[in-house]
């Protein structure tokens, strides 16, 4: 079987989400479904066919966390020490040769992947460019726009 990896503390915020909606969503929307089903007819009632959907959505969620945690395998970034290699958890600080813009980034697993925080999944095309070089390296990522090219100025294992 093939172990999603996924960082410490993205695990520690996936128990957390975990956590808040077996506590405290699933109760509200079991509630939400007992109150609409007093109000009579099912086939009419947009409040209960609502709270039914959310349900589906909140099972779905907690089934797709219990799955990745219980399967994943958890990497503590902070004890890596990979000598200015890029490899899963860094946080790359980049920049891009056309525009010179600098960016950081931290490689994640895909599940916590999120762009406005800066975290790429492990699995993107960018992510997959940089793992194994190192710093003072050129990447050459396939974007949507054509071939972009970033330098490697430092990478970082912190969480």
């Amino acid at each position: 079987m093939n172990r999603a990896p996924i960082t410490a503390k993205g695990a520690e915020l996936l128990k957390t989400e975990l956590q808040r909606l077996k506590t405290i969503e699933r109760p509200r929307i079991i509630q939400a479904i007992s109150d609409a089903r007093e109000h009579g007819d099912l086939k009419e009632n947009a409040e209960y066919h609502a709270a039914r959907e959310q349900q589906s959505f909140t099972e779905g969620r907690i089934q797709e966390l219990e799955s990745v945690l219980s399967s994943g395998q958890i990497i503590d970034v902070a004890s890596l020490n990979a000598q200015g290699k890029v490899v899963f958890g860094a946080k790359v600080e980049l920049e891009d040769l056309e525009s010179g813009d600098i960016v950081i980034y931290q490689i994640v697993g895909d599940i916590e992947a999120d762009i406005k925080l800066n975290k790429i999944a492990v699995s993107s095309p960018i992510a997959r460019a940089l793992i194994g070089r190192e710093e003072g390296d050129v990447a050459v990522v396939k974007a949507p726009n054509g071939l972009r090219e970033y330098e490697i100025l430092s990478a970082t294992y912190t969480d």
